[in-house]
């Protein structure tokens, strides 16, 4: 297998143009998400819940916008870990074969898997930060009502638009192909059979 001829393609764009492409799963994100949680638990849309809520809180809303950049900081922070952590483990070099960085021009951070994987082992590990922090989240504070639960899987899944950007990129690949990370966009080389 390894002496075998491969077609290579390039699937890839740069931080920015994937930031304006990712825009087109975020509507889909908010209706799949919002919907079902204001079906289920109307109440909590209600002016009288949110006036409560914010009188409740009294001074401490002014507390609100520090704790959202921290969470947003350190959510960035586990969500690059976690597609790392992901691809690690599929690596035969493991952690060493994973580097973190920051597109500072686009506040963007990035990992990036330097060996070639296997496309099942690169697809989950594209998709683990939106599954983890996003998805599972989001369907507890669902099935709970837990409002903040349910925003934060909410919000990472937002996040996660860039990653689902790079799993539709892949959509025509076959499960005999290998992915190699892209190590300067947003993106891979998809390695195919002859």
């Amino acid at each position: 297998m390894k002496d075998a001829p491969y077609i290579k393609t390039e699937l890839s764009l740069t931080a920015a143009e994937a930031n304006v492409q990712a825009l087109v799963f975020m509507l889909p994100i908010l209706v799949l998400y919002m919907v079902p949680y204001a079906l289920l638990w109307p109440e909590q849309f209600s002016y009288q819940v949110i006036e409560n809520f914010v009188l409740e809180q009294g001074g401490r809303v002014l507390f609100y916008p520090f704790l959202m950049l921290l969470v947003f900081v350190l959510g960035a922070v586990v969500h690059e870990l976690l597609h790392g952590l992901t691809w690690a483990f599929f690596c035969k070099q493991g952690i060493r074969s994973i580097k973190y960085g920051v597109h500072w021009r686009y506040l963007t951070p990035y990992c990036h898997c330097q060996e070639m994987l296997p496309l099942r082992p690169y697809i989950l590990g594209g998709m683990m930060p939106g599954l983890v922090m996003g998805l599972l989240p989001a369907l507890a504070g669902m099935v709970t009502g837990n409002l903040l639960l349910f925003l934060f899987g909410l919000f990472f899944s937002i996040a996660a638009s860039g990653d689902l950007l790079v799993l539709w990129m892949l959509r025509h690949a076959k499960s005999t192909d290998l992915v190699q990370d892209h190590p300067e966009k947003i993106g891979c080389y998809v390695l195919s059979r002859r």
